[in-house]
């Protein structure tokens, strides 16, 4: 007849004739609820793990996400989404806690967070998301190298790390847009290099002006590998952050330095050159001025002169203690 369900096809997982008729029970009784009332079919954690993937597979992060969700998998695999709630999230939050800081805490905290929310708010599968909060970070690191450091790491580093940690001083790029730049996204003739959103982190095409410094370094390496700018012993490089970079770092006595910190005296250099905020946004590919905000402090004189303009108004002036006013008596 019109409008009636399909009979139920589904292996039981069993022999038996009365445990086969009560699964086959319980599944025309959930069948009934969902088609007449309404009410929807139970998601399993996995389910929305291969769909969220499946989504957001452009995502630069993509490969993060996947190592989170492995790490994730014993305390989330096996159950239905409606079985996720604060307790459980909780226990996440305070065992990650241990091994990692608040703020990569956060991290894995925000992609179930996401998952959930998208299986809530685009999926349907659930009716609402559990309420948890992030562990409170602490402003965000601003750790950089004067010029002088940053020759003694130069010289102490291979080869193949000096190269890239150059080009990164001089670009700003992150290690995964250094590692992975291709000679099809540089123009040496234009001075140019390029990151297409697919491999930006904000998801947007990132243009990267290159100075001499950058322009010399990419010569450098002309004619090493045909697709991949950076390589070691003829391969692409798949790791900066590498037993040669600290023993480097170590030799140089530099103390509390990641790779990443590179990207973090790019910007103070520039601010200290007295580069303002709306092209170091630019030059460094920060999706807000906000972010660039946390190096004003590093380079205090270069709004001196904007202050000083108002020396300009020298009409009024300040009362010292010998330009009291008279007295009225």
């Amino acid at each position: 007849m019109r409008g009636e369900s399909k009979p139920l096809q589904q292996s039981t997982g069993t022999t038996d004739k009365r445990e086969a008729k009560q699964v086959h029970d319980r599944l025309a009784a959930a069948r009934w609820e969902q088609e007449r009332l309404g009410v929807k079919p139970r998601r399993a954690w996995e389910e929305a793990v291969v769909r969220w993937l499946l989504e957001t597979k452009h995502k630069a992060t993509h490969d993060d996400d996947k190592a989170k969700l492995r790490w994730l998998d014993p305390y989330l695999g096996g159950k239905h989404l409606d079985e996720i709630d604060r307790t459980l999230i909780d226990r996440i939050k305070f065992d990650r806690e241990k091994i990692s800081s608040p703020g990569t805490t956060n991290r894995y905290l925000a992609l179930i967070r996401s998952i959930l929310k998208r299986a809530c708010d685009e999926w349907e599968w659930i009716d609402r998301v559990p309420k948890f909060k992030l562990f409170k970070e602490a402003e965000g690191r601003v750790r950089s190298l004067t010029l002088h450091e940053f020759d003694r790491l130069r010289l102490e580093l291979p080869e193949h790390l000096a190269d890239m940690a150059v080009f990164s001083v001089m670009t700003g790029l992150r290690s995964a847009n250094v590692k992975g730049l291709e000679w099809r996204y540089v123009d040496l003739e234009r001075k140019h290099a390029w990151i297409p959103g697919s491999k930006h982190k904000n998801g947007k095409p990132h243009s990267v002006p290159l100075n001499e410094m950058a322009l010399a370094v990419v010569r450098k390496q002309l004619g090493k590998h045909p697709t991949r700018v950076f390589t070691y012993r003829g391969e692409p490089v798949g790791q900066c952050n590498t037993k040669a970079w600290y023993a480097a770092l170590e030799r140089a006595g530099i103390e509390d330095f990641r790779w990443h910190d590179l990207r973090h005296t790019f910007a103070t250099w520039h601010r200290q050159a007295g580069t303002p905020t709306h092209e170091l946004q630019r030059l460094g590919g920060w999706q807000t001025g906000i972010m660039v905000e946390r190096y004003a402090h590093v380079a205090p004189d270069a709004l001196q002169g904007a202050a000083s303009r108002l020396d300009a108004f020298s009409g009024y002036a300040v009362a010292t203690d010998k330009e009291k006013r008279p007295s009225s008596e």
